[in-house]
């Protein structure tokens, strides 16, 4: 099988990173790279923009054809900044493409809580309530049918993924529940802004929107239907001066009277994932870090027993699992391929 892939927004970090897992995907063909069709973007060669890709992928990258991608795409990968993906998406499935998003448009199921955190109207609701939020080891059955899919945000898969064991089995207190988060700076993109630039990052440590970031909705949402219960955290970000990675350090109280049916908390994460191929779960006492997991899409976490305190660590790499690996692993799935395919 060979799907035929487009890409709008190719110019990014995540489109990059996505040209560059694909050109080595046996059962993929790029036929057509786009930009995010903002005025004044003219065409490029994309070689030119990324000159590795010379002599592997010389594609013209020029404002969105509609009539391409319907004669040319069976997929279309939507690696846009978030408001601007819902402009192309409703083109896209009237087509007939399946899309995946790299943006948080179709994330949050909730209209008025994507509104509140990003601050814009959503346009384009009735879609919305059709999209399947790709985090593959919670919802793999539902990514195999999905027409459109809502690739997760970086730090919820790192914090969803380090929470929903203790969670599936009422381990732990749900109202008590602290993400203490650190990304590189990759996860802001490619803006321009003081505070992004080298003179400002390096040697510096510091947090930002302090518990009132844009992704706690999506966490929150994904770690409630796990539990069944309406969770709410309280999730700290910070910005170090690294290019990638994300390491989250979660804090759990233990729920009064909950039971452990296996050995210990190592065990219940090794039962949970044991059949996930990007999933790593350290031994007891020993917690992850950030070098062995850059530029892999595993996601690798420690988890010791404290008592009355469960601390799990985890951590990504923010651009592959937190974005565009995730994002290869969902189409794998979709495509019935082996969901290691392009990513070991």
């Amino acid at each position: 099988m060979i799907i035929n892939v487009g890409i709008i927004g190719a110019t990014g970090h995540t489109g990059e990173i996505l040209i560059e897992l694909l050109l080595g995907h046996p059962n993929v063909k790029i036929t057509h790279l786009y930009n995010s069709g903002k005025s004044g973007q003219g065409a490029c060669v994309i070689s030119d923009v990324f000159p590795k890709f010379k002599k592997r992928l010389d594609l013209v990258c020029g404002k969105p054809d509609f009539n391409q991608i319907k004669k040319d795409c069976d997929l279309v990968f939507l690696a846009l900044p978030h408001t601007v993906s819902m402009q192309f998406t409703p083109k896209l499935l009237k087509l007939g493409k399946r899309v995946i998003d790299l943006s948080a448009d179709y994330r949050i199921k909730n209209p008025s809580v994507y509104e509140k955190a990003y601050k814009v109207t959503h346009q384009d609701k009735s879609n919305l309530k059709e999209a399947i939020y790709g985090l593959p080891e919670l919802s793999r059955a539902k990514i195999k049918t999905a027409k459109l899919l809502a690739n997760p945000g970086c730090y919820p898969t790192s914090a969803i993924l380090g929470i929903a064991p203790l969670l599936a089995v009422n381990l732990v207190d749900t109202d008590s529940i602290i993400i203490d988060a650190k990304s590189g700076v990759s996860g802001a993109g490619k803006k321009v802004e003081k505070e992004y630039l080298f003179s400002e990052i390096q040697g510096d440590f510091r947090a930002y929107k302090v518990n009132v970031h844009q992704h706690a909705p999506e966490i929150e949402q994904a770690l409630s239907k796990v539990s069944g219960k309406k969770i709410n955290v309280v999730f700290v970000p910070h910005l170090l001066p690294i290019e990638r990675g994300i390491l989250s350090t979660i804090y759990l109280k233990k729920a009064k009277g909950a039971k452990l049916k296996v050995k210990n908390v190592v065990e219940l994460y090794k039962k949970f994932y044991k059949n996930e191929p990007f999933i790593r779960i350290k031994p007891d006492g020993v917690f992850p870090r950030i070098k062995d997991v850059v530029k892999t899409n595993f996601c690798d976490i420690g988890v010791k027993d404290f008592g009355s305190t469960i601390i799990v660590i985890c951590a990504i790499d923010n651009l592959l699992k937190g974005a565009s690996a995730q994002a290869v692993q969902n189409m794998n799935i979709m495509y019935k391929l082996p969901e290691t395919a392009g990513l070991l």
